[in-house]
This record gives structure tokens, sequence and C-alpha cells, in this order.
């Protein structure tokens, strides 16, 4: 009888012991994902369950939808488009463990995840930017401000080659460690047929601690790096 007991109660404990990791949540940055012009949350379920693969918890990893889904045209980077960025990065930092997030844009959404972070002073509490086929230097298909800027995307606050935005933000701190993941194959970045703004891609971030080249094109570096993003956090 005494054998039994001890034998049950020995397996309870290592039933225990194996299934504590899984019910403890590791301290880790939270995770703000910033998707691109008219994109949804879901466009980073390859980034997300990367994640939660590797022990981060559904609530470590904040997905803010911002902007017209339907007009690309319409949204830029100042009004209403800025508030779901804003809030889901001071909520993270406000409810990080570590007291510190990580950032990971895509197309649009690097710039204005780059914004809120400069405009809220932020920068000190983010630990890892990467910015995944962005247009940090513009786009040409923009045309180069103030010249063939019609729309809203590529005006004063939007993605036209020195538009007064671009220039504000052009060098300021966003992070600890910046990283760029781009493409030569990049339909939007390179829409013109050169991805290089002033002879640097566009998608590489001033200061940037590394870039990383992918043949995945625009869409493809968001869904096909998710390991290298990972990678990128620790």
């Amino acid at each position: 009888m005494i054998s039994t007991i001890r034998s049950a109660t020995g397996a309870l404990l290592l039933l225990a012991t194996l299934s504590a990791p899984a019910a403890l949540a590791a301290c880790v940055d939270n995770v703000v994902l910033v998707h691109g012009n008219t994109g949804y949350p879901s466009d980073w379920n390859n980034t997300y369950e990367t994640l939660l693969d590797r022990g981060y918890q559904p609530g470590q990893v904040y997905r803010p939808s911002w902007g017209s889904k339907t007009c690309a045209a319409c949204n830029n980077h100042s009004g209403s488009e800025e508030t779901p960025v804003r809030s889901a990065i001071n909520t993270a930092i406000a409810q990080s463990c570590t007291g510190r997030i990580d950032v990971i844009g895509h197309s649009m959404g690097v710039t204005l995840a780059a914004k809120a972070i400069v405009e809220e002073d932020r920068a000190g509490s983010v630990d890892a930017f990467v910015g995944i086929a962005g247009a940090y230097r513009g786009l040409w298909t923009c045309g180069a401000y103030p010249f063939n800027v019609i729309t809203s995307t590529c005006g004063a606050d939007g993605l036209s080659v020195s538009s007064p935005f671009l220039d504000w933000l052009y060098g300021k701190n966003i992070a600890a460690r910046v990283y760029s993941i781009k493409s030569y194959a990049d339909q939007i970045v390179c829409g013109t047929g050169t991805c290089l703004v002033y002879g640097i891609h566009s998608s590489r971030i001033p200061g940037e601690t590394a870039s990383y080249t992918y043949t995945y094109g625009h869409f493809g570096l968001q869904l096909y790096t998710a390991d290298r993003q990972y990678s990128l956090l620790d």
C-alpha cells in the first residue's frame, strides 16, 4: 500500500514538474506587429504562430488593425491611422514584464510604427525594431515631393521621396537595435524598376544594426521570414 502511494505521489510530482513551464509564461519583451497599407492583423499569422511555438503567450503579442482596408491611396501617417498603433505600443510597454518591447512592421507599417515610437517618446523602451519591406526613404512611384503627389499615401504625410514626413523621421532613434529585411524583387518598393533612393535601398533604415536580403518579394518577405524575424528579437 505504501509503495503504491509513493508511486502515485511521484507520478504527480513528475507531472507537475513537466507541466510547470507550459503554465508559466516566460518573461520576454512583448511584441507589437504592425501590418502594411490596407493589411490585416492576420497577415502576421506566420510570425504569430512562430512566436507561440517559441514559447510566447498570446497576450504577449499585439497586432493592431489600422487604416482603410479598401483605399490604399487614402492612408497616410497622420490621423486615425496612428491611433491603434500608438495604443498597441503604449499598452504593450505598460504590460511588459521586462518594461521593454520589440516591434516588427511591414511595408507602410514600418514607418507608421516608427512615427508612433518617436512621437510617444518610446525609443528607450523598444529593444528591437524590425522593418520588413518598408519605404523608409520613400517610393519613386509616389514621385519626389512636392511633385506628382496626388494621393494621401504619397503626400506630405506619406511616402513620396523627401516628403516632409520622411525628412522629419530620417535618422531619429527608434530602438536599441534596428534591422531591415528587404528584397530587390519588391513589387512595391522597387515598383519603378529600382529599389534605390539616392543610391541606398529604400527599405534600409538609417543607423540600422544589420540588413538582410531575400528574393521573396514585397509580401513574401512578411510571410516567409518568420524565423529570421524571431531570431532578431533575442
